[in-house]
């Protein structure tokens, strides 16, 4: 084992035998890291002009976005990323960003980037010429802000993927759409993107085909195929490709939906690699509170009798409307109750289905006088309008609707409360991401282009929340750590907004049908400008630091500019897992409280132990590990960082074996009561094994 190596795993050996934390093993790791592996394959160039002739001439740069500047201004901006005298905190973040995201020969044995040239290019790359945009780009990245990890890995470079790698497509039920969606799906995820298809509108098991009955063959054999397609096209084998099919509740084929990621399903259903995700309206869970049935229908006949698609409808709205309706079969009843502790069982053999409960989406949905939120992505964050295109035969056009790519980057909490000018650092992070979905155009999926262009949609998310309390010695889930989160992201929604609004008077550009929308009514703003001022403790006060308070007043002026001027996004705030980035920055992921206060992380033949930030022996008590966090207190942590946010936050509930599906009921129907828009996992930990976890070495 190489010396960087053992010095690291030692942390964790210390741990699992005393329980102390030893830091100065890990930063002992990271220095011998750097001697023992990065210094030495670091090429060396005699300057700057030299490194960005040979980076050129060799075909790792695009050439033309660093044409856009002067060789002084770049140089200047080289020394100003130096400037910060960047260190890496951990081992993992290290080794993270110099195996996955730092330019490298195409041998892989000579490293060919810094840190802080990574950040330097990827800040020339977006701001598109900009200088000014530039500058503030290094001063964000450099402080707080984090591009998702396709962004981070591609800019800039000559043979690079997608800015993005994240997509959202709706299927309709014509064997046209279900062909076209599956060579889009083929080359979504050849590009590296994990893609979310809606099968709601596909009719079920033994509908009828032409007018003859039991001739459908459902959603199954389609996920099927999805499935097929994703391990097929796998990024040139390097890993397969991922993608999750959603279904409203009342389809008729749910029960065989639930049940085909269960370990002992059936081979004629199982799906074995593709994830499920299903959309649940208020409708069911007020069924379910009265222990009544709840019925299945046909997407088919809906389609029929009104002229809309399943996915389409309110079914809370609609609901006994249909089961009135004499046209709409009542293909099953189910015991709802029964239903609901079916998809428990699936989660705590699976961790599937996702849930997206509708209602709570579409009830503050800002676009609702647009369309409809149908479904989520893959790791059920991404929360935008689609429209489903018509497929046609070969011989006429295609009319093509809203699908989505995800735009997305984000904030380090923790760094965030520390810069000079929140504002500007949420304006630049706007900025830059508005950038990532100008310069993304999938030609090969019309329906993702053509919403891109239309909606510019992007997605900014935080991170580092645990992280960050820890720091601040509030414990996850208390009063304090609600009210800042709270604070802090409903100052991260201002701002936003305030920057999409300058965009839209810059650019003279609103976003697709903005007068429809709730902000243009000023509808939206309501819940702020008519709010009462708050008295925080000095604990939230204090870890807030430049984080200040939005008041009602500043809600109301700038939604007088917003019903003037327009905004540029359709949407703007999305927290998603994180993960790799969090690695790199030395953040807790997402505002997930930690799963270990030192986590082991296997890669290859090579074990990585990472120590969570800030953590030393008189505060490791407040890394309370995710398993032991009360569910009820960690949906109100996200409850409150909900309400600002106008697509979704990805929450993973955390359960051991001794929960019960009745448990595990209770905290998901908490979660919808909260307004909680969406749950993605359900991870379960064996608390038999737990002795053992920190013995694995």
């Amino acid at each position: 084992m190489k010396t960087y190596l053992k010095l690291n795993n030692e942390v964790l050996n210390q741990y699992a035998t005393t329980g102390s934390i030893d830091n100065g093993k890990d930063k002992e790791a990271t220095r011998r890291y750097f001697l023992e592996e990065v210094n030495v394959r670091m090429r060396h160039f005699i300057n700057l002009e030299d490194k960005l002739e040979y980076l050129i001439e060799e075909g790792y740069y695009e050439k033309e976005f660093l044409e856009a500047y002067s060789f002084e201004f770049i140089k200047g901006l080289y020394e100003k990323a130096y400037s910060y005298k960047f260190r890496f905190s951990s081992f993992m973040s290290a080794s993270k960003f110099y195996e996955g995201y730092a330019m490298k020969s195409r041998d892989g044995k000579e490293i060919l980037e810094k840190y802080e040239d990574r950040i330097v290019i990827i800040a020339l790359y977006l701001a598109q010429g900009d200088e000014t945009l530039a500058e503030q780009a290094v001063e964000a990245m450099m402080e707080a802000y984090q591009p998702a990890t396709p962004t981070a890995l591609n800019s800039g470079k000559k043979a690079r993927g997608e800015l993005v790698s994240c997509f959202k497509l709706t299927m309709d039920d014509t064997m046209n759409s279900i062909a076209e969606n599956i060579g889009y799906c083929l080359e979504l995820s050849r590009l590296g993107g994990g893609v979310g298809v809606n099968l709601t509108d596909l009719r079920p098991l033994g509908d009828p085909i032409k007018g003859i009955l039991n001739k459908a063959s459902g959603v199954i054999p389609v996920a099927k195929l999805l499935e097929n397609s994703f391990l097929y096209s796998n990024q040139l084998g390097q890993r397969n490709g991922s993608g999750v099919a959603y279904l409203n509740i009342f389809h008729g084929d749910i029960e065989n939906f639930i049940s085909s990621k269960k370990p002992n399903a059936d081979d004629k259903i199982r799906l074995a690699t593709l994830s499920t995700g299903i959309i649940i309206p208020g409708i069911f869970f007020e069924l379910m509170k009265r222990d009544k049935d709840v019925v299945l229908f046909s997407p088919y006949d809906i389609y029929k009798e009104y002229g809309q698609r399943m996915s389409e409808l309110s079914m809370s709205a609609m609901y006994y409307e249909l089961l009135d309706n004499p046209n709409i079969r009542k293909l099953k009843r189910l015991n709802a109750r029964k239903l609901y502790t079916e998809i428990k069982k699936a989660q705590f053999e699976s961790g599937y289905p996702f849930e997206i409960f509708d209602d709570n989406v579409n009830k503050v949905h800002p676009l609702k006088g647009i369309g409809r939120v149908k479904m989520s992505n893959l790791c059920t964050e991404i929360l935008q309008v689609q429209e489903t295109s018509i497929i046609t035969d070969q011989d006429q056009p295609n009319e093509y609707g809203l699908d989505v790519s995800c735009n997305l980057g984000s904030l380090d909490i923790h760094k965030a409360t520390k810069v000079n000018d929140f504002g500007q650092l949420v304006d630049t992070s706007i900025r830059l991401l508005t950038n990532v979905s100008t310069m993304t155009y999938i030609r090969n999926v019309p329906s993702v282009a053509n919403a891109n262009k239309l909606m510019h949609s992007i997605g900014l998310g935080v991170m580092n929340l645990h992280g960050h309390l820890v720091h601040e010695e509030i414990p996850y889930g208390s009063q304090d750590s609600i009210d800042f989160i709270d604070a802090f992201m409903e100052a991260v929604n201002y701002y936003s907004i305030q920057s999409s609004m300058e965009i839209a008077k810059e650019k003279k550009e609103t976003f697709y049908r903005f007068e429809d929308s709730d902000y243009a009514n000023g509808e939206y703003f309501n819940q702020y400008t008519d709010k009462k001022a708050v008295l925080h403790s000095s604990k939230v006060t204090k870890a807030l630091g430049s984080v200040p308070l939005i008041t009602a007043h500043m809600w109301k002026e700038l939604k007088a500019q917003v019903m003037e001027h327009g905004l540029y996004h359709a949407y703007r705030l999305a927290i998603a897992p994180t993960g790799s980035i969090s690695y790199i920055r030395n953040s807790t992921a997402s505002i997930a409280p930690c799963t270990e206060r030192v986590e082991i992380r296997d890669y290859a033949d090579s074990r990585t132990i990472y120590p969570m930030p800030f953590m030393n022996n008189d505060n490791k008590h407040l890394y309370t590990e995710a398993y032991d966090v009360n569910p009820y207190e960690l949906i109100d942590v996200y409850a409150a960082a909900q309400k600002h946010v106008d697509q979704g936050i990805s929450m993973t509930l955390y359960v051991t074996d001794q929960w019960t599906t009745e448990q595990l009921a209770k905290v998901y129907i908490y979660a919808w009561m909260k307004g909680i828009k969406s749950v993605y996992y359900v991870r379960q930990r064996l608390q038999t094994l737990e002795e053992c976890v920190a013995c694995q070495i």
